[in-house]
């Protein structure tokens, strides 16, 4: 199946809602990476006022039930983080595969690689693209092999919305290293990734499309206030945003042309699909440094920084979820012809 502008689409919509899993005895730490009802209403209002019909599943576990119950969709817009395991973004989109179901965003391969912290710096060091130098801890006894120069940062490999970054994640001395990681490694149960510090700019980047049509969307400098309770884009930093984080626009010039070269580039390379947000901060020679790439990233209207730089660019939200969805839809094919496809 193919749109022209004019088929309309029923489209299943995934995710996972904060309150959902905080009833069943979650913390908010736990959840923090799923969406609020304001953000599904917000796509869903997007998704309808374009003409599209919509019909919400929640979360993989309903999507397993759903589609083992015969329930199909022309196309789902998932925006589910999953629960457990490095690899639970892959989960949803995972599963429509094995159902052939076109979807939006990222294939369970890039997914679940763009989550392991270290694994996405190894492939993006591969393509030649610049980022710090680092090491993986995934014992106590790993700290003694850290040959890196300080100060280093340190955070868990696999967690997003800045889970597990405090004040303590910017590591000055062996003896931190060794306290800090120990206590990441028992708290999160997975290793701890440590890079030395890029003590300069930090900035995020929104990208729209797939393969060689993607595109840089804007660019906005993230800048913590004073007073903030940590000096780095920590949880609770992320977490009240509106408080302690300066989103600033960029002026255009030879910089911006080379921290967005190095997003789109990044993007490409990790082979992501229909839109994406990639975060790079500048080295002591103020040279931009990949940190990491988001795959799914929020679609809060208001909270969340991709819809934030499409604001930004002179693109309103409802034009931004059409975007994703027109770049998603291009891979619409007939059922059982999808097999194999790459961006």
């Amino acid at each position: 199946m193919r749109t022209d502008g004019t088929i309309r689409l029923t489209i299943g919509l995934v995710y996972d809602l904060r309150a959902d899993y905080l009833a069943e005895g979650f913390s908010e730490e736990q959840v923090a990476e799923f969406d609020s009802e304001s953000t599904i209403a917000a796509l869903e209002g997007a998704l309808t006022a374009a003409g599209h019909a919509t019909e919400r599943i929640g979360h993989g576990r309903a999507l397993c039930r759903r589609l083992a119950a015969g329930e199909r969709w022309d196309l789902v817009f998932t925006i589910a983080e999953g629960l457990n395991g490095r690899s639970r973004e892959a989960q949803a989109p995972a599963l429509l595969e094995l159902f052939d179901i076109p979807y939006t965003f990222s294939d369970p391969l890039v997914c679940a690689v763009t989550l392991d912290k270290a694994v996405t710096k190894r492939l993006v060091q591969h393509a030649g693209l610049r980022t710090a130098p680092f090491r993986v801890i995934e014992e106590a006894a790993d700290t003694a092999r850290v040959d890196l120069s300080y100060p280093l940062f340190a955070k868990p490999v696999a967690e997003g919305t800045g889970k597990g970054v405090d004040q303590r994640s910017r590591i000055r001395t062996p003896d931190d290293l060794r306290t800090v990681s120990a206590a990441l490694l028992r708290r999160f149960g997975q290793p701890v990734l440590v890079e030395e510090y890029l003590p300069g700019r930090e900035f995020t980047v929104g990208i729209l499309g797939t393969g060689r049509r993607a595109r840089v969307l804007g660019t906005l400098e993230v800048r913590v206030k004073p007073g903030a309770p940590a000096a780095d884009y920590s949880f609770e930093v992320k977490e009240r945003c509106e408080v302690f984080v300066d989103y600033l626009p960029v002026a255009r010039g030879a910089q911006l042309d080379e921290i967005e070269a190095l997003a789109l580039a990044a993007y490409r390379s990790l082979q992501c699909r229909d839109a994406g947000r990639v975060d790079v901060r500048l080295d002591r020679q103020d040279r931009p440094c990949f940190l990491e790439l988001n795959p799914l990233p929020g679609l809060h209207p208001a909270h969340s920084d991709l819809p934030m730089i499409a604001t930004q660019a002179g693109l309103p939200y409802p034009e931004l979820i059409g975007a994703i969805l027109a770049s998603a839809t291009e891979r619409l094919a007939p059922a059982g012809n999808r097999g194999g496809e790459r961006p």
